[in-house]
């Protein structure tokens, strides 16, 4: 069985170091990029001076144009098709190399990159473009201390992107950083443990709390049952793995933890509208 390949960071100026930016020019060298369905280790920033193009990021499609900021978490699935008049940055760095440490920062980090795409505000934009190109002649430079100033300037590029959609309802903004930091340790566990653990019972044991308590971190954040958040976390899976692959449903059923695959196909019809098959045939 095939699976989605996962890529990471491309450490070229300095092999230790788990951050990478480079401009779109030096990437795509005067040709059209194009990528196929994959996911990444790290976040991803992609910030688009100009350009057109296609994106997909977890089967969401989005618009490719000027003023338009990409901003992916760890093992989201996307493809992407950047024509040749792009012009911008694409960045990369791991949660090692940028765990911001005061709550605050911590919060926000984890609102603005809770969002997949960002655009308009060409103001705002030019800001950030501005904090790229410092990060960029930091990372080429590698003068004394320019990780340090690398973090820095990510710190006010959070800042700065957070700006764009003040007036939105964010969950995670309206909720208390207790709910959140739950919320993000259920996500987690969901990673690891989905294949084997699918009951709500199993997280809040997990999690030390009750299942009534675990319902209020998801309904306060996501406004969703912990039960449809589960769910929810199981399909996306599901997807990834019908585009990935050519197998057999009975097989990619098990690999999800489904010894039955009529449960499975059913499950997977009651939330996502249609059959897996269905599912495949739409994307072929």
């Amino acid at each position: 069985m095939s699976i989605i390949p996962v890529r990471h960071i491309q450490k070229i100026a300095q092999p230790t170091l788990e951050f990478n930016i480079r401009s779109l020019a030096e990437v795509m060298d005067g040709r059209t990029m194009l990528q196929s369905l994959h996911r990444h280790s790290f976040f991803f920033v992609l910030a688009l001076e100009n350009g057109s193009g296609e994106h997909s990021i977890d089967f969401v499609s989005y618009p490719v144009n000027k003023h338009t900021i990409f901003f992916m978490r760890p093992a989201q699935v996307h493809q992407l098709k950047l024509e040749i008049d792009c012009k911008g940055y694409l960045m990369e760095f791991s949660s090692d190399f940028y765990a911001p440490s005061e709550e605050s920062t911590k919060r926000l980090f984890r609102k603005i990159s809770s969002k997949n795409h960002y655009s308009g505000h060409p103001e705002k934009f030019r800001s950030l473009i501005g904090i790229l190109s410092n990060i960029s002649l930091e990372y080429i430079n590698k003068e004394d201390g320019y990780s340090a100033i690398i973090k820095s300037n990510l710190d006010i590029f959070c800042t700065i992107l957070n700006r764009y959609n003040p007036a939105s309802i964010d969950p995670l903004a309206t909720s208390s950083n207790y709910y959140a930091e739950r919320l993000e340790e259920l996500k987690e566990l969901l990673q690891l443990h989905f294949q084997s653990f699918k009951k709500v019972t199993d997280y809040a044991g997990f999690m030390n709390l009750s299942v009534y308590q675990l319902n209020t971190v998801t309904k306060t954040t996501l406004k969703k049952s912990c039960s449809v958040v589960i769910a929810d976390f199981i399909i996306l899976e599901a997807k990834r793995l019908l585009l990935a692959s050519n197998v057999q449903i009975s097989q990619l059923s098990w690999c999800l933890g489904y010894d039955d695959v009529s449960y499975f196909i059913r499950f997977f019809k009651r939330h996502a509208g249609y059959s897996p098959e269905a599912f495949r045939r739409s994307f072929q």
